[in-house]
């Protein structure tokens, strides 16, 4: 599988570009799933694009969750709604159009998509290569699975990490400034509030590894109640089992190849002709 972090990439097209122009927009996004696919399709199979759903289960769990993000987008003078709803019509026409599985569940994001999709591959009968596109270095944590690499779009390099599951808790310990999680010593208003964090020493963080290393009344520990906090957000093995299976079964639920016919008078359509004149590469 070519696991395409799409909501990531279409986001970043749009920042890097500051493109509002839906024609523009979905040639760049089109071309850019037809590189990869080209580039990928031999050893990793076929595209599957992971989607952010609404209502996310993280905010529900710790409301804090992005909510800076959302602020500075209500004050950027760029139309971000107007952004999203070209993003959701793309989308929208990829899943109609083109014969590879489109996966949204509500209340997930890409993330937990390709968390569980990874996972997957792991059970009696599911193994198979697995390419992540994405910039997101969130997803280094499924590296722990031999069968998972992963590309960036924006370096334009593949990651490699050699420890994935030291740098997961490292990363949990650490927090993520840029999604509104603080660190472990850190109270869940700090970033919503404006202040600043405890600072989280290198003599502090082998201590508390030196804590999770023997695994003994960690419930005492001032930090662990945090750790549980961030270790739920930032894991993606802790998406919760019931998305995990909606999002199995929304996969498991596709068979998009009949789609395959449609490519054509869709690229026509839409007067894309510098696309039209590869349409072989995103069908064979």
């Amino acid at each position: 599988m070519i696991l395409v972090d799409f909501s990531g990439l279409a986001i970043a097209t749009i920042v890097v570009n500051k493109v509002d122009d839906e024609d523009l927009l979905r040639h760049m996004i089109l071309n850019s799933l037809r590189m990869y696919r080209n580039s990928y399709k031999d050893k990793f199979g076929e595209l599957v694009l992971c989607c952010d759903g609404k209502n996310n289960w993280r905010r529900g769990y710790y409301p804090q969750y992005k909510a800076n993000r959302k602020k500075k987008r209500e004050q950027d003078t760029f139309d971000w709604a107007k952004a999203f709803e070209i993003l959701t019509n793309v989308r929208e026409e990829i899943q109609e159009n083109f014969p590879y599985k489109v996966v949204q569940v509500d209340e997930c994001e890409a993330d937990d998509i390709i968390g569980t999709l990874c996972e997957n591959t792991q059970e009696f009968g599911q193994y198979e290569d697995v390419m992540i596109i994405s910039a997101d270095k969130d997803f280094l944590q499924l590296q722990r699975f031999p069968n998972v690499r992963q590309y960036s779009p924006l370096l334009k390099k593949e990651y490699k990490e050699e420890t994935p599951l030291v740098s997961l808790m490292e990363k949990i310990m650490k927090g993520d400034a840029g999604d509104g999680v603080p660190n472990i010593l850190s109270d869940d208003d700090v970033f919503v509030e404006g202040r600043r964090q405890i600072p989280l020493s290198k003599k502090k963080k082998e201590a508390i590894k030196e804590d999770l290393a023997e695994g003994e009344l960690l419930y005492a520990a001032s930090w662990y109640r945090n750790y549980q906090r961030n270790e739920t957000l930032i894991d993606l093995s802790k998406t919760p089992q019931r998305l995990k299976d909606q999002i199995l079964d929304v996969f498991n639920s596709q068979d998009p190849w009949h789609n395959k016919g449609l490519v054509f008078p869709y690229l026509i359509n839409k007067n894309m002709k510098m696309l039209i004149e590869s349409v072989e590469e995103f069908i064979n």
